[in-house]
């Protein structure tokens, strides 16, 4: 949000469970930068809070009385469009619905903590999420239809790399920017390993979504298994996901060493580990998502000879993980969002056997 240091921003928790509203109101009140101005325990109520106290953020629980939280959110992004931050359940049929909230304009899900809700283990979190959906507010637009896109083709000088990957890094904004992308992944490309910003239990779904979509493998990485070109793996949600190169292929790595930037998974040790790995032979993405995460990954990326791009401002939902590595100046090409599949399939030609030798390659 803009405005005064002293502006905060302006949250509606919308619950049925008192309980719910209450321990949301408790964890984002510790943060100083926000400030809950309602509650409402369905979308009826929550239609009234919003018209009475004018939010710049909604928390929004799917499964409620009266009307579910997804009908309302699609009301909403049609007449009132406001960010949104989805706080779910755990249950499958949650998970597979919190899909559907960021295909209908949802900025974040949150996983909602099984039994009592834990305010101190949800605060962080919670909050994050929160300043993240405000900082998308000047952005904020009814979902456009996918446009149907062919899938791209490699150039033919010689085919891709064996040792070439793809690596992929995203937050806010960034499960509707893989949707744009994943489906256009050009025919015959290397494995790809995305690390997605997304609460445990809804990787998954994420997955699941993208592979019908796609038409291609996408699955949630599981640890130590072969990655093989033709294949997509996305980190499940509270494991970073690594990648290492043996026995003639790449394979994955699971781990639950800190958090990075707050973060589990985090960009930066994805990208740290293709460095090793792949050296010149790694493409990195960097798209929307607020903070800094993979800014260093992507570094020792370049460093390494391998190929770096960021999405541009213009199509970021949030401009903050592309702006500090373009900061950096770790980035070799900045590109809109429908622009990106072409771009990963220009780096894949020019370093494969017989294409353009890439500028940095040793």
């Amino acid at each position: 949000m803009s405005g005064t240091p002293t502006t905060r921003i302006r949250v509606l928790v919308v619950d049925d469970s008192a309980l719910v509203r209450q321990a949301i109101s408790e964890a984002l009140a510790r943060d100083p930068a926000l400030e809950v101005v309602g509650t409402a325990c369905d979308p009826y109520v929550a239609r009234e809070k919003i018209a009475q106290f004018d939010p710049d953020v909604l928390t929004l629980d799917l499964e409620m009385p009266r009307m579910d939280g997804l009908t309302f959110l699609r009301i909403l992004m049609e007449h009132h469009p406001l960010p949104v931050v989805v706080v779910s359940s755990l249950t499958q049929q949650g998970s597979q619905a919190a899909v559907d909230a960021i295909e209908a304009g949802a900025v974040d899900v949150l996983a909602k903590p099984d039994g009592t809700m834990s305010i101190g283990t949800l605060a962080d979190k919670l909050a994050f999420h929160v300043k993240a959906a405000a900082a998308a507010a000047p952005r904020l637009r009814k979902p456009a239809a996918l446009q149907a896109a062919p899938p791209l083709i490699l150039g033919q000088a010689g085919g891709t790399d064996p040792r070439q990957i793809i690596v992929i890094g995203a937050s806010t904004g960034g499960v509707e920017a893989l949707r744009q992308i994943v489906p256009r992944f050009p025919t015959g490309f290397p494995p790809v390993a995305i690390v997605q910003h997304i609460s445990a239990f809804f990787s998954r779904a994420v997955a699941e979504r993208l592979a019908a979509m796609s038409g291609i493998r996408v699955r949630e990485a599981r640890d130590n298994e072969p990655l093989r070109p033709g294949e997509c793996v996305i980190a499940p949600g509270d494991f970073h996901l690594a990648v290492d190169f043996r026995s003639g292929g790449y394979h994955t790595r699971l781990l639950q060493t800190p958090p990075i930037h707050h973060c589990r998974p985090a960009v930066d040790v994805l990208f740290r580990s293709a460095a090793e790995a792949a050296g010149r032979h790694a493409v990195a993405v960097l798209l929307t998502g607020m903070g800094s995460d993979g800014a260093v990954g992507m570094q020792a990326i370049r460093a390494a000879g391998g190929t770096t791009i960021a999405q541009d401002e213009a199509t970021s939902v949030v401009y903050g993980m592309p702006r500090a590595a373009v900061e950096l100046g770790v980035v070799d090409q900045v590109a809109a969002l429908d622009a990106i599949p072409g771009a990963i399939a220009s780096a894949l030609t020019s370093h494969a056997p017989g294409g353009r030798a890439g500028n940095r390659s040793p």
